[in-house]
């Protein structure tokens, strides 16, 4: 079969496979009697071959050792291409982020646009402290809320973070965006979104943690419960309680306990729910809810101390015994 007529059937170009021919991939077998090219059916199978290959996103170079080692595991090559497709879509998933970024602030010149790409390729840098200046001086119509939250839920250094969320405080307008973030499937990202909303004050934020207190990670719910009671929203004893118990803040826990039994919660029902759960505790948790039972004002506190003066745990009886109030 002649190269042109190659070329109509398999789609592919006269001058391509000659390229092809020049690099090795692809030699005709045959030749006619007029000395011209002659492909013959194993060589159209290795054009095949060298299109499909090509379009995995190989190289021509990767192709022709694909094909012509003997060695070369077709395993490893497909793992080093889905690697390379993964590393291609999160360049593109970036640059579409930073796309809808501009256009998100409606900007009509180019100085405010090239302010804005600049920023964003800095928030972007490998160079931590030049992520953290940047965020630092994002302010004003060159930064895009969505940026700084999309920077601050994939930031692993703290002081980058710590900046991100100052920044977005400043923002004024990162809670819907952030409350959105709070419900996604990476717990990283609603940790640190859940995290910048304790930082930002209002009813908004306020609704977005209440909910952020159901969260199924205990790190999330204690963050969240924790703000809302110091801003003085109804406490979720349930939550505080199962912090104590896990021993996830439980310091903190207890002492919003002790504000709520004080106040908005009855101190005999708060007391009980930690007696509960003593029976079968390992001693561990007894330490903690018998510090937390000290916190707690009321009798039923101080009769529950009382009782564990004599347990058999020494450390749990001596901080009863420390904790009881004298009569």
């Amino acid at each position: 079969m002649r190269i042109g007529e190659v070329a109509r059937r398999s789609g592919v170009s006269a001058r391509m496979l000659r390229h092809y021919e020049t690099l090795g991939l692809v030699t005709p077998t045959g030749r006619t009697s007029s000395g011209y090219r002659d492909y013959l059916p194993a060589d159209l199978a290795r054009i095949f071959h060298v299109e499909s290959l090509r379009s995995m996103g190989l190289s021509l170079r990767e192709v022709g050792r694909a094909l012509d080692d003997p060695d070369f595991a077709p395993d490893a090559l497909v793992t080093q291409l889905a690697e390379r497709t993964a590393a291609q879509i999160a360049e593109g998933e970036q640059l579409l982020r930073r796309l809808n970024a501009i256009a998100e602030r409606g900007l009509d010149d180019w100085d405010n646009v090239l302010s804005t790409i600049a920023l964003l390729e800095a928030l972007s840098s490998p160079n931590a402290g030049r992520r953290q200046r940047a965020a630092l001086t994002a302010t004003g119509r060159t930064a895009p809320t969505s940026a700084l939250v999309e920077s601050l839920l994939h930031e692993d250094e703290p002081n980058v973070a710590g900046a991100l969320r100052w920044a977005l405080v400043r923002a004024g307008d990162a809670v819907p965006l952030l409350a959105e973030a709070a419900r996604r499937s990476d717990v990283r990202e609603r940790t640190r979104a859940v995290l910048a909303l304790t930082e930002i004050a209002g009813p908004a934020s306020t609704a977005a943690l209440t909910v952020s207190v159901s969260d199924p990670n205990h790190e999330i719910r204690a963050s969240a419960a924790l703000e809302l009671c110091r801003r003085g929203q109804p406490p979720h004893p349930d939550v505080l309680i199962g912090l104590i118990v896990d021993g996830i803040r439980d310091v903190d826990a207890a002492d919003a306990l002790a504000v709520a039994a004080n106040s908005e919660l009855p101190e005999q029902t708060v007391a009980f729910a930690l007696i509960a759960k003593l029976s079968d505790a390992n001693p561990g948790v007894r330490r903690r809810i018998t510090q937390a039972l000290g916190e707690l004002p009321g009798a039923a506190a101080q009769a529950a101390l009382a009782a564990l003066v004599d347990d058999e745990d020494e450390q749990v009886a001596r901080t009863a015994a420390y904790l009881r109030r004298p009569s």
